[in-house]
């Protein structure tokens, strides 16, 4: 209830007017430049009017007439007072910010309350926080500032592929990258320990021995692919009555190999074979089974030896020859030597390796792979222009893996480095080139992304990012990858920022960008992350189907197995004899499983939707809802969807009416935001409002009791979701965010945790209605996703657009890139919420062209 008041500051309006303020759309769009000198003319036109002022004169009365019920006169609702401000209290970034975001989405003031400020007043609200306590600059904002930033994992092994040209498995190689702002590519997170350093280095030594020539000419291989193999392996010659793969044979039933090889040159050659046992089970114990391995070279035996399967370790063998020219055949031949044991893990010799040297007559020897990429036109004889060679050489590499012109001091370094390893007994000037690599890649400015900025044009204004800056970041936002050499030439002709939009669609082209769509889908969307959901499908199969036999004798098994049995009395042990026959009975039923094959398509669901709207240029609102999808076999089935057969994944338009069509009702979000028994409402609402709508909720305040606890065991089995939700939201520390998140996430309760549509839960109908806090309501997922698409789509622009603009800076957003986020949105307003304007609008905005000149101090 209002309090009275005796003077009411503002002039009040009709009732009726503010109880259907919600129905028209939320403001015009976001406030540009020109529409804030407009809409708030008194701050703008008054520049030595202090921010305390002109809150007192101009935003405190509309602050009185709505909000200081909850957040004035000593009632702190929240912990938010908004009446006793001080000149040193009035710039509260965080407090003006939670104000902005709020009042922005019309979550504040609340429905219920019967005064809601205009849609001029709110404007002049949000006008004034920016201009007042965040002190922006609209003419020349702060473009704010970034930590330098470390390669992570993907950037590292994209920067390497480019650079070097092999494909390094960086996951394998360093820990996971730490996380900030729902990414991975923050620099503030991305720290350098020394272990990661040794890392580094270790990495920059097996990159260059893998990929540089170590000498000008080398022994002659011949190191057969499989499909190589594969090819030699006539199929007469196949006799094997289990593998599928041809270079497999199985330890359990004979099985022969052969083929033949011309050699066209006589001389001395060394036959190099890799033989590895290979498991494809990891259940029930060891398999003890062995098998006899004959090999003949030319039908002379050269390996006649028993097998067992030891870990998995590949076996080489090496065999010398002088050969003539001719054919000259291989063979292999396998026998079980017990086949009365058990089968329990598929065990196969598989040929892993066949290699051919020579001749080594040194005559001829060759090339080795590469030499012309990392050594073009071929080392000069002469000392002087060997010393040139080495000199361009090593600033062309250090030019392209630093990403900007390399200093002559820093290059006369690497040269002396190189040089004095290659001058040093046993080593070539090949291997000296090498190492001045392995330099550079652990340098920190190949490990760093190092940025600089031209001079500036007037004291006031942000300087510019120099050109290779900018190549930096447009690359490594589009491609998660080093510039290619267009952009580099255009860095170095100072014509790149001129042409970046032209750039900008030849990158989006480009399949390098695939990085783009799956790397920030996969973090957004959570899309990375389906893999290695576990949802406990036996669980989920009891909530949807539920027996009450079933569950108690779960229920019974899962306490009495817990004890240990030499101390289980004779009833215990009849129970667990009981229930364990039920346990294992269940188990073995035919039901729906959240496995490998599964998750994979349902990730490839998310980044094929994704990718689709980015590169088909459609609006952003079918993120939200649409009537397609992308779908394989197994995953339409997963969706009870008719008519799709194969397992290539493709776009599957809907019936109407379904509810499926946006990322909300795919399989990734739905598992990702759920527990592993069952549907997590609370999650999935989180989920939505952090993601889809901006406006995430406070952290829980400490020892609230968990969902389960909010009432008794027994009753929990018996209440709904819903209903255990209400008994939660009875709690006022719950319920002021509950009643935000809970009815979005119960929107989506007919979905399980799989991501499988149901009609009840615990035989009880499941209710999709409910309410958005600011007002709208509906009935279903379908009417939510509408209503997202339509009435919330602003919220949805502000939301993606921070998301983005996240990604594309490498820093968390704060309060001076609201007005950033303002015209990102008002593009995406005026264009239909079309990526392409988005995407440009971000790589041509300040905080992505320009850095924070070092005098500056924000507001």
């Amino acid at each position: 209830m209002n309090r009275q008041r005796s003077t009411p500051r503002i002039e009040t309006h009709p009732k009726s007017a503010r109880a259907t303020w919600y129905t028209r759309p939320i403001l015009a769009g976001p406030i540009s430049a020109i529409a804030i000198g407009l809409l708030f003319p008194l701050f703008s036109a008054s520049a030595s009017k202090s921010v305390l002022e002109s809150f007192r004169s101009d935003i405190e009365p509309i602050l009185d007439n709505y909000c200081y019920d909850c957040h004035g006169f000593g009632t702190k609702k929240g912990g938010v007072t908004l009446d006793e401000f001080t000149a040193e209290t009035i710039a509260d970034h965080e407090l003006w910010l939670r104000v902005l975001k709020n009042a922005r989405a019309h979550i504040m003031p609340p429905i219920e309350e019967e005064f809601i400020p205009t849609d001029k007043e709110r404007a002049r609200l949000l006008a004034w926080i920016k201009t007042g306590p965040f002190g922006i600059d609209l003419e020349n904002p702060d473009p704010g500032k970034v930590t330098v930033q470390r390669l992570n994992r993907v950037e590292y092994q994209n920067t390497i592929r480019e650079l070097i040209g092999i494909d390094f498995d960086a996951e394998d190689a360093f820990p996971p990258d730490d996380s900030g702002e729902g990414f991975d590519n923050i620099g503030e997170v991305l720290t350098l320990s020394p272990m990661m350093l040794e890392k580094y280095l270790d990495a920059a030594s097996r990159i260059v021995s893998e990929a540089v020539p170590t000498q000008a000419s080398i022994l002659p291989e011949h190191q057969f692919s499989d499909e190589e193999l594969v090819d030699l392996f006539s199929p007469a010659t196949i006799k094997d009555d289990e593998s599928d793969d041809q270079l497999q044979m199985s330890f359990y039933s004979p099985s022969t190999r052969s083929a033949n090889y011309e050699i066209k040159v006589s001389g001395k050659y060394q036959v190099v074979l890799n033989l590895k046992p290979v498991s494809f089970s990891s259940f029930r114990g060891f398999d003890y089974n062995r098998c006899r391995l004959v090999f003949k070279i030319d039908g002379e035996t050269k390996i006649d030896q028993e097998y067992e399967y030891v870990s998995g370790r590949a076996i080489e063998h090496a065999f010398d020859y002088d050969w003539e020219p001719g054919k000259h055949t291989f063979s292999f031949e396998v026998e079980p030597i017990t086949s009365s044991l058990e089968k329990i893990k598929r065990l196969k010799m598989r040929i892993e390796r066949l290699a051919i040297r020579g001749p080594h007559a040194p005559e001829h020897w060759i090339r080795p792979a590469n030499y012309e990429r990392f050594f073009p036109g071929g080392v000069p004889e002469d000392e002087s222009a060997r010393s040139e060679y080495t000199r361009k050489l090593l600033d062309d590499f250090a030019t392209r893996a630093f990403r900007r012109p390399v200093d002559k001091k820093t290059v006369d370094q690497l040269a002396r480095l190189a040089e004095g390893i290659a001058a040093q007994e046993g080593y070539t000037y090949e291997t000296g080139i090498s190492q001045a690599m392995v330099a550079i890649l652990a340098s920190p400015r190949f490990l760093f992304r190092e940025e600089k900025s031209l001079a500036r044009s007037s004291k006031r204004e942000h300087p510019l990012l120099d050109e290779y800056s900018l190549a930096s970041r447009l690359s490594y936002f589009l491609w998660s990858s080093m510039p290619d050499e267009e952009l580099f030439q255009l860095a170095r002709k100072r014509r790149l920022r001129e042409n970046l939009d032209a750039q900008l669609k030849r990158m989006m082209a480009d399949k390098r960008s695939d990085n783009l769509i799956n790397n920030f889908a996969g973090q957004w969307l959570h899309a990375r992350d389906i893999q290695s959901v576990n949802i406990s499908s036996l669980d989920v199969w009891l909530r949807d189907h539920p027996d009450p036999e079933t569950m108690a004798a779960k229920k019974e098994y899962s306490i009495v197995r817990e004890i240990p049995e030499n101390k289980r009395t004779p009833e215990q042990k009849a129970t667990y004899t009981r229930t364990r026959k039920i346990m294992v009975a269940l188990y073995d039923k035919d039901r729906p499983e959240l496995k490998s094959p599964l998750q994979r398509a349902m990730r490839q669901e998310t980044e094929l939707y994704f990718e689709h709207v980015i590169r088909k240029d459609r609006s952003l609102a079918e993120l939200l809802d649409s009537d397609y999808t992308f779908l394989n076999d197994r995953l339409a089935k997963h969706y009870d969807i008719d008519g799709v057969s194969g397992s290539n994944m493709r776009k599957v338009f809907l019936e109407p009416g379904s509810p499926r069509g946006g990322v909300l009702t795919q399989g990734t979000i739905l598992a990702y935001t759920s527990n592993p028994t069952r549907t997590s409402p609370v999650k999935r609402g989180v989920f939505i409002l952090e993601n889809i709508l901006g406006t995430p909720s406070a952290p829980p305040p400490p020892n609230v009791p968990a969902l389960e606890d909010a009432v008794s065991p027994g009753a929990t089995q018996a209440l709904s979701l819903r209903e255990t939700l209400a008994i939660h939201r009875e709690d006022k520390l719950c319920n002021s965010c509950h009643k935000r998140m809970d009815p979005l996430g119960l929107a989506l309760e007919n979905f399980n945790a799989m991501g499988m549509w149901r009609d009840s839960e615990l035989n009880q109908p499941i209710e999709t209605g409910g309410e958005f806090i600011t007002g709208e309501t509906f009935s279903s997922i379908q009417e939510m996703k509408r209503i997202l698409a339509n009435e919330r789509i602003l919220d949805f622009y502000y939301c993606f657009s921070e998301k983005l603009l996240t990604y594309a800076l490498g820093r968390g957003i704060e309060y001076y890139d609201t007005a950033t986020i303002d015209d990102l949105v008002e593009t995406l307003q005026q264009n239909n919420g079309r990526p392409s304007v988005l995407l440009s609008a971000i790589v041509n905005s300040a905080p992505f062209q320009k850095r924070r000149h070092p005098d500056f101090k924000p507001n």
